[in-house]
């Protein structure tokens, strides 16, 4: 009898105990997204170039409360929620998001799923997730269409307003970059002088205006520190004095004196020996140019060297060993009428005893010198300012073949775009040194940050003038209203980060104006080649032209 009454007891206690469980809520767990689809692309984490109408599907692990969804599922720009509707499928797992007017173009949108989300069961969606959205442009032109040559003349002008509007009051060099200051740039000035030949000869300003501004630059760089007759990279464009480019760089910079003694010589070459003003401007130029000690620069070897310090002596060591910008040094070393450089230091120094060669194929173009892919298009600018690459050739390469192939390679990277960035197209290419996001670095296929530049296409119109109107047009009509200000167009810009830079380089700025000049009349090529010591040293080097 005692046992049956346990029994009882037991029984009667497990059932009251069923029957309390099956009343408690369960415990709520978490579901997951299984899927984040926007248009075609799906489970990133930022997605670029986004239309401004995308489809945007999210799969969970388990049907969604539509309600909760409406409140826990948003499009968010600056802060401010934008305007979205919702619909469902997948007997609710997935959920149908759409922009309700259409997103901003070249804008960022954080999509945000808070813990609010629940399902059907009653479960949370546990932590808040965040994807970025990024807009592309705006595909409509910005400005009214133009024929090309003017609208040629449109972009040389607004350019070379940096040199002459923003030129530096006292000195008239050229600063360094529109927040420089009393900051002057050796070879941006070079750049500067050439471009005011365009200047005149396009109307920009008078020939007395660019006249003066001529002997203003002149009366600075007479005085202006010097070494070994060699200006250092930036000077203050007040006193005159070097402002270090670095630690140990506060001294001569034999390159960028290179790039200001090929605009000075094409300056020279420009005026009329048989005016009396113009003659002693010349007389002037002369003076300068002789007083270069381009083979001081040797240390009695067969190269040339970059830098040197009145404190820190040769400190930095960096031999100018090809193939980069810096072929017009040499040239303008083997031209020197007083301090001239042996043909060993070009073939030795310069050459490396034929090491510049490359010979390889990229996209199936072959390049002749230099780096593979090239490097940053600056390489056939700089040089080819006033170097005339047409009909230039030496014991290693035809120089019009190096460049219009260096071009056409980078061209192709950009059209074939291996890392998959925004923005990159036919119409949108173009990698060199330039600003980005984060400073300032030399862009190239090897070094592909994302960033096009415009003044890469624009300053290669003489080699690639289909692909460089493409790009104009790109850069004009389509990102106008972002890319076109009051220099011209800004320094670089990045449609998968949606930035553009807000400075002007006179480095990118200078050869836009000049190499489009080039394209169009070869004025600066027919004017630095016409110069005597140029073709004697030309010669020397082993060049024919």
């Amino acid at each position: 009898m005692n046992n049956r009454l346990l029994f009882a007891a037991v029984a009667a206690l497990i059932f009251i105990g069923a029957c309390d469980d099956s009343e408690k809520d369960p415990i709520p767990k978490n579901f997951t997204i299984t899927n984040l689809r926007v248009d075609d692309r799906v489970n990133q984490v930022v997605y670029t170039d986004v239309p401004v109408n995308p489809v945007i599907s999210i799969t969970f692990s388990e049907p969604i409360d539509r309600e909760s969804a409406a409140s826990a599922i948003s499009l968010i720009r600056n802060t401010v929620s934008a305007p979205t509707s919702f619909s469902f499928s997948n007997q609710d797992s997935t959920v149908i998001v759409m922009a309700g007017e259409g997103l901003e173009y070249w804008s960022a949108y954080n999509l945000r799923i808070s813990p609010e989300l629940e399902s059907i069961a009653g479960n949370l969606f546990g932590s808040t997730h965040l994807v970025t959205l990024r807009t592309g442009i705006d595909t409509t032109d910005k400005f009214p269409r133009i024929p090309n040559d003017s609208l040629l003349t449109a972009v040389q002008k607004q350019t070379f307003k940096f040199f002459w509007d923003f030129g530096h009051p006292t000195s008239g060099m050229a600063r360094e970059r529109n927040t420089s200051g009393d900051l002057v740039t050796t070879g941006g000035t070079g750049f500067g002088l050439m471009a005011i030949i365009v200047g005149i000869e396009r109307n920009f300003i008078t020939r007395t205006e660019g006249l003066n501004r001529l002997d203003k630059i002149l009366a600075f760089l007479e005085t202006a520190d010097r070494f070994h007759g060699v200006w250092p990279h930036w000077i203050n464009g007040v006193t005159g004095k070097v402002i270090p480019f670095s630690t140990n760089d506060n001294g001569a910079d034999l390159v960028e004196t290179s790039f200001l003694a090929q605009g000075l010589l094409t300056f020279r070459q420009y005026m009329d020996g048989s005016n009396t003003q113009e003659k002693g401007l010349i007389d002037r130029i002369n003076a300068l140019l002789t007083a270069i000690e381009w083979n001081w620069f040797t240390k009695n070897e067969n190269v040339l060297y970059w830098h040197w310090s009145p404190d820190k002596a040769w400190i930095m060591n960096h031999k100018i060993v090809g193939y980069n910008e810096a072929l017009i040094t040499y040239v303008m070393a083997a031209s020197s009428l007083t301090d001239t450089i042996d043909p060993a230091v070009y073939y030795q120094g310069w050459a490396n005893n034929g090491g510049i060669k490359n010979g390889r194929k990229f996209y199936e173009i072959t390049l002749p010198l230099g780096y593979d892919y090239g490097g940053p298009l600056f390489f056939a600018h700089y040089s080819f300012l006033g170097l005339d690459p047409r009909t230039l050739e030496d014991t290693y390469a035809n120089y019009w073949t190096q460049n219009v192939n260096h071009t056409l390679i980078n061209h192709a990277y950009v059209v074939d775009n291996p890392k998959n960035f925004a923005g990159y197209s036919e119409d949108s290419w173009g990698l060199t040194a330039s600003d980005n996001r984060n400073g300032y670095a030399a862009h190239s296929p090897s070094n592909d940050l994302g960033y096009i530049s415009p003044t890469a296409a624009l300053s290669s119109f003489p080699y690639t003038p289909e692909q460089s109107t493409k790009a104009l047009h790109f850069f004009y009509y389509k990102l106008g209203d972002k890319l076109w200000g009051e220099y011209g167009f800004r320094d670089a810009y990045s449609i998968s980060e949606l930035w553009v830079a807000d400075s002007y380089l006179a480095i990118d700025q200078g050869p836009i104006i000049i190499m489009i000049e080039n394209h169009r009349t070869g004025l600066l090529w027919n004017l630095f080649m016409s110069a005597p010591e140029v073709q004697s040293g030309l010669t020397k080097l082993g060049f024919t032209f």
